[in-house]
């Protein structure tokens, strides 16, 4: 089996190292904080000094990082990836980044020798802890089909989406849609509760209709009971619209929902919510009612006209 190096132990990026430990492979891992480091290590990893050892003792190396400046630092930087890369190592960048430095990263990469992947995920904390992500991939064929057996370990849903960036655009429309439907939720939510109807009441009865969607399933309840525990960070969510956006305007495509999305998504990383859950979206709307979804049963309707 290959070794493979991790760089990023976040909230998705644990998890998915972990899956791999457990699907037996040798796995070696850095990250900015050392505490994930040692829980991992306790696992049965061994923890690197530099992005540089990561390459230099591994057959494939994989990224998981929150943005585009720190996959640019981990790669370039003078103890980084690249320094420490080799002909026939294969890259796996799983984070969400620019579909143009995936490019471009791909470029350097294949001018050393090396194969890379741009393979962000979508799922949220709960399909990298279950191993059950759905995994969007650009590149080339023949470094996907190596790549498969160490994918499958992280993931459900592999997909190859063409050449090297189109995983992140893939991404970047993922992000879209689940930014306008935990917006919608959101409103639902605040009208409903308005009316006098449980928030947990609307869940249920949307849930079961045809409104259902995976969103609904996996956090609705928790909108609903106001329960803001991050399964993806409303920062990082952010930063994911913003990537479409300039996509967007590279590209001359109007996309007016996102652009409202991602200024709500703004609000709430300005009023200290960044770290939240993105679902935490619900509160910027309820301010502009200057209202709040009821957590009990017994909160009814305001006075005043509907």
């Amino acid at each position: 089996m290959e070794r493979i190096g991790f760089i990023g132990l976040g909230l998705i990026g644990k998890p998915m190292a972990r899956n791999l430990l457990k699907a037996g492979y040798a796995v070696t891992v850095f990250n900015r904080s050392r505490a994930s480091m040692d829980s991992l290590a306790h696992d049965g990893a061994a923890a690197a000094q530099s992005p540089k050892h990561i390459a230099e003792c591994s057959d494939v190396v994989i990224t998981a990082l929150p943005d585009s400046p720190d996959e640019a630092d981990v790669m370039n930087r003078v103890d980084g990836v690249f320094a420490g890369a080799r002909p026939g190592m294969l890259l796996i960048s799983m984070g969400t980044i620019s579909p143009t430095l995936s490019q471009t990263l791909a470029v350097q990469a294949k001018a050393l020798g090396i194969d890379m992947l741009d393979a962000p995920v979508s799922g949220g904390d709960v399909g990298a802890i279950n191993g059950t992500l759905s995994i969007m991939v650009g590149g080339e064929a023949h470094a996907l089909e190596r790549a498969r057996p160490i994918l499958s370990a992280m993931g459900k849903t592999i997909t190859h989406c063409g050449g090297p960036g189109t995983g992140q655009v893939v991404k970047a429309c993922n992000q879209i849609v689940v930014a306008g439907v935990i917006e919608a939720i959101s409103e639902a939510l605040i009208l409903g509760s308005n009316a006098g109807v449980s928030p947990e009441t609307i869940v249920q009865v949307l849930s079961g209709g045809y409104a259902q969607t995976r969103i609904m399933d996996v956090r609705g309840m928790k909108m609903a009971q106001r329960n803001f525990e991050p399964g993806g960070k409303a920062r990082f969510h952010r930063k994911d619209l913003i990537i479409a956006l300039e996509l967007a305007r590279k590209l001359n495509v109007v996309l007016p929902m996102t652009t409202m999305t991602e200024q709500l998504l703004a609000t709430l990383v300005e009023q200290g919510g960044g770290d939240k859950d993105h679902s935490a979206m619900m509160t910027v709307i309820e301010a502009l009612t200057n209202t709040e979804v009821p957590i009990n049963l017994t909160q009814r309707l305001r006075p005043g006209p509907m």
